[in-house]
């Protein structure tokens, strides 16, 4: 095919592809792209012509591709990023007037601590923007990334969409959070004799602060797994349980009341905030800004020094 045969091609049908491609649904490709389903099927079956290729097979509730469509595939998406980025490029961004809407991933410990911050100034210099927040962490983020259904993420991450950015925003140490009020700091001994809450978006009943217990020779017992930190206050209040959380939640939880933090009575390490981006949006104007925004407000240099 040339180039004047691209006329012929219709642009929306590989977006309805590479929808497909991630979400392996005609309904969650339809609420994706906002469409109705009949509009998804009939654009699967222009696909399947343009390409000469039945594309997708139905297995169970779910619509595995041929061998045809991954190859597809491997070479559309990058085109896809290029004329992304090569349009962005030509847009032009004004925080003041914009009505664009941002599409960002969260771990729920920084929605909680850092996001009231972030959307303040936000809201004071681009009050027409909009913002939508999906919860996301380590497992969530690489496909929330690749399908676009994210432009940006921040948590702490570990493998990413090969075309994905990443940028270290802060150094987090770990704070012991009680409710009791008993003097003092907890020894280790108190540490591991006390009941434990953790945090946990998989429902884990353990974590990395068993780890180093273990190189200790050392356990803790955890009473109580919980999916998310703004609850932990009240939930901590009138117990001796204990929890382990970030310092920036810590700060936040500690502000509120009810509970206060310390250094665990043993040896931890610093876990890295991580701010994390598609590639095919890096010089999107509007993106960033944003970017500079989140790294303003969610960033701890001091941290990284």
């Amino acid at each position: 095919m040339n180039r004047n045969d691209l006329r012929r091609v219709d642009l929306n049908l590989l977006i309805v592809f590479e929808t497909l491609m991630h979400e392996r649904s005609v309904t969650r490709a339809a609420e994706k792209l906002f469409l109705g389903q009949p509009a998804i099927s009939a654009a699967l079956s222009r696909l399947r012509g343009l390409f000469d290729d039945p594309l997708f097979v139905r297995t169970g509730r779910s619509m595995e591709p041929s061998a045809r469509a991954v190859e597809i595939f491997a070479l559309l998406s990058p085109a896809l990023d290029s004329i992304s980025t090569a349009v962005s490029r030509a847009a032009e961004f004004d925080p003041a007037t914009s009505t664009a809407v941002f599409r960002i991933g969260l771990s729920d410990d920084v929605e909680f601590a850092l996001l009231p911050m972030l959307l303040k100034r936000l809201r004071a210099e681009s009050p027409g923007i909009v913002l939508v927040v999906r919860r996301a962490n380590y497992i969530l983020m690489p496909s929330l990334l690749a399908s676009g259904e994210i432009s940006i993420g921040v948590s702490y991450t570990a493998d990413l969409p090969a075309n994905a950015k990443r940028k270290v925003l802060r150094r987090s140490m770990p704070k012991l959070l009680r409710a009791d009020t008993v003097p003092g700091p907890l020894s280790l001994d108190d540490f591991c004799a006390r009941p434990h809450a953790l945090v946990s978006f998989a429902g884990d009943l353990s974590g990395f602060i068993d780890e180093e217990l273990e190189k200790l020779g050392r356990k803790r017992h955890v009473v109580l797994a919980v999916p998310q930190f703004n609850g932990l206050s009240t939930l901590l209040s009138g117990t001796d349980i204990v929890a382990t959380v970030p310092d920036y939640t810590a700060d936040a939880l500690t502000a509120a009341g009810g509970v206060r933090a310390e250094d665990p009575p043993l040896p931890v390490r610093s876990f890295e905030l991580h701010m994390a981006w598609r590639g095919s949006q890096d010089n999107d104007p509007g993106e960033r800004w944003l970017r500079s925004r989140i790294q303003m407000f969610f960033g701890d240099p001091d941290s990284l020094a």
